[in-house]
Order: C-alpha cells, then sequence, then structure tokens
C-alpha cells in the first residue's frame, strides 16, 4: 500500500523561509510527477509546483523565483524549499505524486507567514 508522509511547515515570519518534505513508502514504486499544492481557506486548491520524473520542473507565477522543487529519487521523496515567504503564501500545502499510474496525496500541512 502506497503512502505519502509530509513534514515541515508551521508558523514563519514574512521574509523567512521553511522547507517541506514529502516521502512515499510502499513496495514496487514507480514514481512518475511529483507536484506540491496549497489551498488556502475559502479558495480552490492550486498547483505551486511539479517535477518530471527527468527532473522538469514548473512553477506557479507568483512564487517563481521564490520557491524550488526537487526530488531524491533514491528515497522517493520531494522537497520544496520555500524562501521570502509572504503572508498570502498561508495555506495547507499538499504533496502528489503518480505512483504506479496512480495519484497519491499526502495529509497535508499547515505553513502560516504572518508577524
Amino acid at each position: 500500500q502506497v503512502q505519502l508522509v509530509q513534514s515541515g511547515g508551521g508558523l514563519v515570519q514574512p521574509g523567512g523561509s521553511l522547507r517541506l518534505s514529502c516521502a512515499a513508502s510502499g513496495s514496487s514504486l514507480n514514481i512518475n510527477n511529483m507536484a506540491w499544492y496549497r489551498q488556502a481557506p475559502e479558495k480552490q486548491r492550486e498547483l505551486v509546483a511539479a517535477i518530471s520524473q527527468s527532473g522538469t520542473t514548473g512553477y506557479v507565477d507568483s512564487v517563481k523565483g521564490r520557491f524550488t522543487i526537487s526530488r531524491e529519487n533514491a528515497m522517493n521523496t520531494v522537497y520544496l524549499q520555500m524562501n521570502y515567504l509572504k503572508p498570502e503564501d498561508t495555506a495547507g500545502y499538499y504533496c502528489k505524486m503518480n505512483i504506479n499510474w496512480a495519484e497519491h496525496w499526502g495529509q497535508g500541512t499547515q505553513v502560516t507567514v504572518s508577524s
């Protein structure tokens, strides 16, 4: 059974940094794309960043130059390094992986940017 476990997140001041991690566990994992989404209160979930199996990355405009997505294939893990955080980055953050041709989600973690 595939399971995604997230770590990281929390409360940070504007301009600060946080790093999110998401690790997949299970047997015979064939992981294709990995991505991070976020959902703020009363807003739709949005794609923040994605990375392909070959390492090609993409970002929503609002985080370009501030967030970096990366993956460590040997550890079945995806990371989201978030720098220069703004209050509007406050949201629940969710990882998603395409594993064995099915989508799997992490449990979510809260990021709050506030002074």
